[in-house]
């Protein structure tokens, strides 16, 4: 269990890394009244995933290629793509035999397991935005108990992240394809066996994922041919910084540069506060714990933050809301409020440099 103490700093450091070790018990230090912090998205291309912890106030951080399918490690058997580098799947039609599928006999569907590009109908083909995972939809199905009923999938591998120059002010979620995989996954007796392999090959790789349940999900790099760790325990993340593929209705799937997700899997709950009259900073200030609505509190969509807390086109340019902040209740029930106060570098304006402020409630 976290601890409410905190033993945070304004400008503090934070501690990064791709593999994750959270066995240690953090050690209790004298509480301080929140803090301002300067997630490192990574610039312009946004090439990190930032998790964050508010009562710990410790930031993980992880490349957003380091990991391809998430499985989940409760008691459902769910596969979620990583949306961050725009990954889609689609199920191949009448194929049971991994080995057997060619690129020749997916050509077709190549052309329809696409992201971003303003077809609605090919939202079947990513997960559900919400997050509202075990039960939410996954673009590839639930695993089934018989081998024989889990499909064959053409996978979409993304984007790399960008590797050009940046206008100052804009962003870039995406560079090189990272090309197309089949896949196939089973259930085994405590976890899954991912088969795959690339489309030209006629064999294919396993890795086998024991289901780790002081975590959402087991990772898995296809790309690196291993399981990875990304997320920090359930109960040891709020928020997470990162590109998102999102729904824009009528219009199909589009990414997102600047969103926030909480950790609603973990059992985090969100809620937004627009300020209709006077000033938002002085409304977030005098904000306090007998002004919480339990009502409001959103679980099954973790996109309440999003990239609602800013506007990319604001008539004075780049901007974040001032309107606005947040209510967190974190999985051990404690209560906080954020604020965003930056969208991009102070001296530079080069977007992926956000700040929030936030406090215990």
């Amino acid at each position: 269990m976290k601890k409410i103490l905190f033993g945070l700093l304004v400008g503090a450091s934070f501690i990064s890394q791709s593999c994750i070790n959270d066995n240690e018990d953090p050690v209790a230090v004298f509480p301080v009244e929140g803090a301002i912090v300067s997630p490192f998205v990574g610039g312009a291309t946004e090439p990190n995933q930032v998790w964050f912890d508010l009562s710990e106030g410790k930031e993980i951080l992880t490349k957003r290629t380091d990991w391809d399918l998430a499985l989940y490690s409760g008691s459902a058997f769910k596969v979620v793509l990583n949306s961050s580098i725009m990954m889609a799947a689609g199920k191949i039609p009448s194929a049971t035999d991994i080995d057997l599928v060619t690129d020749a006999s997916v050509a077709t569907l190549k052309n329809q397991v696409q992201v971003a590009n303003f077809n609605p109908s090919n939202e079947v083909y990513i997960d559900d935005v919400n997050g509202n995972f075990p039960s939410g939809y996954t673009a590839i199905e639930e695993i089934k108990a018989n081998d024989s009923e889990n499909a064959v999938y053409l996978v979409n591998m993304g984007k790399e992240i960008y590797t050009g120059t940046v206008p100052v002010g804009s962003v870039s979620t995406g560079g090189d394809s990272r090309g197309w995989m089949k896949v196939q996954i089973i259930r085994s007796s405590d976890g899954y066996k991912v088969k795959y392999a690339e489309l030209t090959s006629n064999t294919h790789k396993e890795i086998n994922i024991t289901k780790n349940t002081a975590y959402n999900y087991n990772f898995v790099s296809l790309k690196n041919n291993k399981e990875v760790f990304i997320q920090p325990e359930k109960k040891k993340w709020d928020l997470c910084f990162t590109v998102f593929t999102n729904i824009i209705t009528g219009a199909g799937s589009y990414i997102y540069a600047d969103f926030v997700t909480h950790n609603n899997v973990g059992g985090v709950g969100a809620y937004e506060v627009v300020v209709t009259s006077g000033s938002g900073v002085e409304a977030y200030n005098n904000f306090k714990s007998s002004d919480i609505d339990q009502s409001k509190f959103i679980y099954n969509d973790h996109r309440i933050i999003g990239a609602n807390w800013r506007n990319p086109v604001g008539t004075n340019g780049l901007e974040v809301y001032g309107d606005r902040f947040y209510v967190i209740k974190d999985s051990d029930g404690y209560y906080f409020k954020v604020r965003f106060t930056r969208l991009t570098k102070s001296d530079t304006g080069e977007r992926g440099n956000p700040q929030f402020e936030y406090k215990p409630l």
